[in-house]
């Protein structure tokens, strides 16, 4: 129901100056910030990443490939070691309140951008307080060896060895490209302000951040790919799905992300709004921290998931918008295991594992989640409450902890949960983007590991998937990890679900990406 609280609100975010409509997005939770290399939650890359920045290359989920970008070609070397890239000329850093770039982008802003996250020398490198989460999990400074300027509109990487994922991790929203003159302004004794004052090439530029409220954006009248259909973008601050959806019916939001289920059953019967669908390249998962007492013991790991009911839990959460998980990745990524099986609900079996681990009456955990619903957790009150409950009947008494994202993220990466309500989105289609980030040894250090699993085979695996091309070979490889996998089962896999977007009707041009990132560049509400 429309509040005039609401609608007070919402006139409030809007400058009275303003003539031209702004297109206003109802978000579900804020950013981190917006030096999004120091981070790598979805809800993050969409605010910076996806508005403010550029990579030197993007991936296009259409035609399944990577296309230029700030980078208009590219070649790579015989041996797979050498990787040249070409810039697009007379690209202009965005200017705003805090910076006005005398100069347009070449190669000493991509050079900075990549020394201050793999070079422990740089000046910068030791500005993130938390370090490069996602270019530590994808062992970056183990793989490229150099980045060196060619000449200010050529650079070259050179790597230690051939991985056959270099180029699609380019895509990315860490691997954003930023400006070396920006920095060289700040020093590093003020890098807080790349975090919360950024500069970027990309079709938006940013105007404020209010925390829990609303970020605002305008059209950067330079950018390279000509000027955004929309001259100012609003992120509404929503983090309640319920009310995402009054405000979209109210029109004071043209496009609504994360709905639940039944509010995409509700716009499919509204005249004025629309529904925006993919299939989604994500997994939602319950982590199990392995480092955790008796969480590292792999009976007990696989007794709470025979425990669980994962189907009711997909017909309550979901409400018939996803498939039931059994993998890191969807079943139609190459190289999905289909004959490992899965783990049925069965509590008796669970009790057996229990007791067989020592544990016949069970133990006392916690379960963390979110306190509001997104896409790869639209109801997570209910969906935590359905494990506590399943897990009470096998004898393992669990305490719910409710816990604002942006801290459950945080908590989360430092490892102090048990058992944790999570997702992860892929970029780019391929496997390892699974695989590296949420199961290798060296993501257990960066954070991103949620279930904290590191086993010396399955990393061999993973890092072996990577150095050859051949996708016969790489699947072999990716069939023995998913198996080692299954069996220590260092998570619940939950749902694939289906990625949804409400727009209003006259909202043209927005399309649901299968992982989870925004392009509003071509978005206009007429």
């Amino acid at each position: 129901m429309r509040t005039t609280t609401m609608i007070a609100a919402l006139a409030a975010m809007l400058p009275l100056t303003v003539l031209a409509k702004p297109l206003a997005v109802c978000t579900d939770a804020n950013p981190e910030g917006f030096d999004v290399v120091q981070y790598y939650s979805l809800v993050t890359t969409n605010a910076s990443a996806d508005v403010l920045f550029n990579r030197l290359v993007d991936y296009d989920a259409s035609a399944s490939k990577v296309v230029p970008s700030l980078a208009e070609k590219w070649s790579v070397s015989e041996d797979g070691l050498t990787y040249t890239f070409n810039l697009r000329h007379n690209v202009q850093f965005g200017a705003t309140e805090w910076f006005k770039p005398t100069r347009a982008l070449n190669a000493d802003d991509v050079v900075f951008t990549f020394e201050r996250v793999l070079n422990p020398q740089h000046a910068w490198f030791k500005t993130s307080a938390n370090g490069y989460p996602t270019v530590q999990s994808m062992q970056l400074p183990k793989l490229v060896k150099g980045v060196k300027k060619v000449d200010d509109y050529t650079i070259q990487f050179q790597l230690n060895y051939p991985d056959a994922t270099f180029l699609q991790t380019l895509t990315m929203g860490f691997a954003s490209i930023y400006s070396a003159e920006y920095a060289d302004k700040l020093t590093p004794a003020k890098a807080a302000d790349f975090n919360s004052k950024p500069v970027g090439t990309g079709p938006f530029v940013l105007r404020s951040f209010q925390k829990d409220a609303v970020i605002r954006y305008d059209a950067n009248p330079n950018y390279f790919g000509g000027k955004a259909k929309a001259d100012k973008l609003i992120y509404a601050i929503t983090p309640d799905a319920n009310v995402r959806l009054q405000r979209i019916k109210a029109n004071e939001c043209q496009v609504a992300l994360s709905p639940k289920p039944l509010d995409v059953q509700s716009a499919r019967g509204d005249k004025n709004l629309k529904v925006v669908e993919n299939h989604a390249f994500m997994t939602a998962f319950v982590a199990i921290n392995t480092q955790h007492k008796p969480l590292d013991n792999p009976l007990v790991r696989q007794a709470i998931n025979a425990a669980f009911d994962s189907n009711t839990y997909l017909k309550t959460v979901f409400e018939g918008t996803a498939q039931n998980a059994s993998r890191p990745y969807p079943p139609n990524t190459w190289s999905f295991a289909k004959d490992l099986g899965d783990y049925k609900y069965d509590p008796e079996k669970a009790k057996e594992l229990l007791k067989k681990a020592g544990l016949p009456n069970g133990f006392e955990t916690t379960i963390w989640t979110r306190p509001t619903g997104s896409t790869l957790n639209p109801n997570p009150k209910a969906g935590a409450e359905l494990l506590q409950t399943d897990l009470a009947k096998v004898g393992i008494k669990a305490t719910i902890k409710t816990i604002e994202w942006g801290e459950l993220i945080k908590r989360g990466k430092a490892g102090e949960h048990d058992l944790l309500f999570m997702g992860w989105s892929g970029d780019n289609g391929d496997p390892d983007n699974f695989l590296t980030p949420q199961f290798s040894c060296a993501a257990v250090q960066s954070g991103t590991n949620f279930g904290r699993f590191c086993d010396a085979q399955l990393d061999k695996l993973i890092t072996d998937g990577k150095r050859t091309s051949d996708v016969a070979q790489r699947t072999k490889m990716y069939h023995d990890a998913q198996k080692i996998i299954f069996e220590a089962a260092p998570w619940v896999p939950l749902a694939y679900p289906t990625a949804y977007a409400i727009t209003r009707a006259n909202v043209s041009g927005y399309k649901v990406s299968p992982f989870g990132r925004v392009d509003f560049f071509a978005v206009s509400a007429d």
